[in-house]
């Protein structure tokens, strides 16, 4: 890529992209969180966008990396830079922007950017069969077990071992040869380029066996890895395979097999026993329990009967269920988690990619540091260059053992084995991670700022109590509200509804319904007018004066008046609390994080919830504005904030905070985009987890780097001094690349019910 004479240079480039389409309003782009959006008005093919945004991203992601800080925007473009995201915008009106969509996207890989070009050459261990690279391992031990028993032995000709020797060196460094070949074509060195330098170093001054013993370990180590990555990746791909692939749509009480992709919103789709979800919907028609471990990690089947949510993936277990679709499979619960693990997968913690660019300068500094001492060996302290005598070393023997205890190859691996064994852990249970970043950040958070609606409550309204007035006749309102309501859709109804279900209340048909706009719902029951709606149907009519003397419902109450020729009473309602709510903020407390409930409803309202769940602090009547600035507030003084919402009137308030986690159920599309943390099914107890997790994974890559890096600074030492034979190096070496990969496993084996 050519570089331009400013640093800005990849603003002309993006700048260039939204000219490409009239269509294209803004980009937005976050470098070191690696997330890209772009702004559209009308219609846009998105896969030809997401074509021309991966090739310019990775046209210039050198000079974002080398000066990712904008100073100056492109001719006839507006730049705005804020917390590190930088936005480019075409010419526009002032009201333009009320009306851009704005589409996210991932940030393209290195592999990625290679196949839109047709130039697929990437090889990544990754998804290197561990079995084949274990068989090479094997192969090379054992040949240089051969070799070194012809050897000592003296049985043969002379040759014969050295053969021996050179097919054990070919099996074990052919893989490592493969990646070698394609970095140095790219103009590039690595790890594997430095093993493979001392092997054929040591084998060039009579060293077969310590030649042949270090890539032995190299590509042992290197099926360990490949193995945890599997091992890894399994966690993940076991929700794939939860999909079905066919399904039952009903029509006209007949059910016929569909492909899924078949299926649209609104079909009825019926899953028998042991049959999966193939996309989310709501139960029409029968009873039976659900098994959502797949998607939560939650063991205990989940019960479900008529109005009862559904998600794609799930097994239903025992009963005949019909299902409205509600949702496209390809954008199901199941589909957005596995889109939003491989995103996460894409994207670096900040360590993490700090250690990618190590890498390669410090190959190139490991290079020149054993050369100059391999002079200094040869020149300064005699020791002969190339050949041992006795028990004196030579400097080019030296120079390979130096060269090996400190190839960092435990380091590059310390952080980017336990991002993925978290990620993985975390998809496993309930819990998403948009990326290392997050894993990261959330372990450093002081304060949890929590919605009250849909996050620290469920968003379902239930029904407290029934009232009548006067008193004694409950059972009748109930029951007349019951008969009313389960005609209407709205959400107070549905609560009602709920509620008389559960009570075995039994339904009475209604000869006459109709819907007061605004006001609430109209039906005959028995020949009797029954109104149902709010207070001011009673203050506005015969019953005005005695409507105006009878009690006000306490703050946190919603209420729906019940009136009749012979009846008035009352339904009260509240938003229902999470039952794991009370649990986990007590939790949060005892480990030393601060509380605070951000809300839009009314104090009196918030303040009764607080007290009930045990909030530190309560902050009511905000605006999203107000939400965004409470936010800043609480980062007064270095605390880092991480924000819990799910609507969209919290999205500007979870982009503000530095850890932003969404409710994903109940999560609108806009809490959605801005959250690195998606709480799967909003179970609120799941941010303990994340929690936790990030805690762990956060210790475990500090053990790493200090294991990969005490190694190698005692070894190097050691080395200089030259008391560490090149065999007691290579074991050292792998052995620390080997343990790392070990430790980061042990974030597989973690508890997802486990507190701080």
């Amino acid at each position: 890529m050519a570089n331009g004479p400013q640093g800005d240079d990849w603003t002309t480039r993006l700048a260039a992209f939204l000219r490409t389409d009239p269509h294209l309003a803004a980009i937005r782009i976050d470098p070191e969180s690696r997330r890209v959006a772009v702004a559209t008005m009308g219609e846009v093919d998105e896969a030809v966008l997401r074509r021309q945004l991966h090739a310019t991203l990775a046209a210039v992601e050198e000079q974002l990396a080398g000066s990712p800080a904008a100073t100056s925007a492109p001719a006839g473009y507006a730049l705005t830079r804020r917390d590190g995201v930088t936005q480019i915008a075409g010419p526009t009106c002032a009201t333009a922007p009320q009306f851009w969509k704005w589409r996210e996207f991932g940030w393209p890989e290195p592999a990625e950017a290679e196949r839109d070009d047709d130039h697929d050459h990437e090889h990544d261990h990754d998804h290197e069969d561990w079995r084949t690279l274990a068989g090479f391992a094997a192969a090379c031990g054992f040949l240089g077990i051969v070799a070194f028993a012809l050897d000592r032995g003296g049985w043969g000709p002379s040759w014969l071992a050295r053969a021996v020797y050179l097919a054990a060196l070919v099996a074990g460094g052919w893989d490592a040869a493969k990646d070698s070949w394609h970095n140095l074509r790219s103009g590039k060195l690595d790890i594997h380029f430095l093993m493979l330098a001392v092997a054929v170093g040591a084998a060039s001054i009579g060293a077969w066996g310590e030649g042949v013993l270090l890539l032995f370990l190299f590509s042992a180590s290197e099926a360990m890895e490949a193995f945890a990555s599997e091992r890894t990746h399994r966690e993940v791909d076991s929700l794939l395979r939860s999909a079905p692939k066919q399904a039952w749509r009903v029509e006209d009480g007949r059910e016929h097999e569909v492909p899924v992709e078949d299926l649209r919103i609104g079909d009825t789709v019926r899953v028998k026993p042991g049959g999966a979800y193939p996309a989310d919907g709501v139960v029409l028609k029968g009873r039976s329990a659900s098994d959502e471990s797949a998607l939560t990690g939650e063991s205990v089947p989940v019960e479900k009967g008529k109005g009862d949510k559904v998600f794609s993936g799930t097994i239903n277990l025992w009963g005949v269920v019909d299902f409205n679709l509600q949702a496209l499979p390809s954008e199901s619960t199941l589909q957005k988690i596995i889109r939003l693990i491989h995103t996460a997968q894409k994207l670096r913690a900040p360590s993490e990619r700090f250690t990618d660019r190590f890498g390669g300068r410090y190959t190139w500094f490991v290079l020149g540091v054993c050369a100059i001492m391999f002079l200094v060996w040869w020149q300064v302290l005699g020791l002969e260059p190339f050949s041992n005598r006795g028990e004196t070393t030579s400097a080019f023997y030296r120079a390979m053992t130096l060269l090996v205890v400190m190839s960092p190859c435990a380091l590059v691996l310390s952080i980017p084995s336990a991002i993925l064994a978290a990620i993985a852990w975390g998809a496993k249970h309930g819990v998403l991670f948009r990326g290392g970043a997050a894993i990261e950040k959330l372990a450093e958070i002081g304060v949890v700022a929590l919605d009250k609606t849909g996050t620290l409550t469920t968003g379902e309204l239930a029904v407290v109590s029934y009232e009548s007035f006067p008193p004694g006749r409950e059972q009748q309102v109930m029951e007349r509200a019951y008969a009313i309501e389960v005609n209407s859709q709205h959400p107070l109804a549905r609560a009602i509804v709920r509620d008389a279900r559960a009570r075995g209340v039994a339904e009475q048909e209604v000869e006459h319904f109709e819907s007061l706009t605004g006001q609430g719902v109209l039906g005959r029951l028995g020949g009797t007018r029954v109104l149902l709606g709010r207070r001011e149907l009673l203050e506005s009519g015969p019953l005005a004066t005695w409507a105006r003397e009878l009690p006000a419902a306490p703050a946190e109450y919603a209420e729906v008046w019940v009136v009749s020729d012979d009846l008035v009473g009352r339904v009260l309602l509240r938003d229902e609390l999470r039952e794991s709510s009370k649990g986990v903020l007590r939790q949060l407390h005892d480990a030393g994080l601060r509380t605070v409930m951000l809300t839009g409803d009314r104090r009196q309202t918030a303040e009764a919830v607080a007290r009930e769940l045990g909030v530190d602090e309560v902050r009511a009547g905000l605006s999203p504005e107000q939400k965004v600035e409470a936010v800043a507030s609480l980062k007064v003084g270095g605390k880092k904030v991480a924000m819990v919402g799910d609507g969209v009137n919290d999205a500007p308030s979870l982009a503000a905070a530095d850890v932003s986690v969404a409710m994903g159920a109940r999560g609108s599309d806009a809490a959605l985009e801005q959250a690195e943390i998606i709480l799967m099914h909003d179970r609120i107890e799941n941010f303990l987890a994340a929690l936790r997790l990030s805690r762990r994974a956060k210790s475990v890559i500090r053990q790493n780097l200090a294991i990969s890096l005490g190694v190698v600074t005692l070894m190097a030492i050691a080395s200089i001094v030259g008391i560490v034979p090149l065999a007691l190096g290579v074991a050292a070496h792998e052995g620390s690349t080997v343990v790392v990969c070990l430790n980061s496993l042990r974030l597989l084996l973690g508890r997802s019910r486990a507190g701080l």
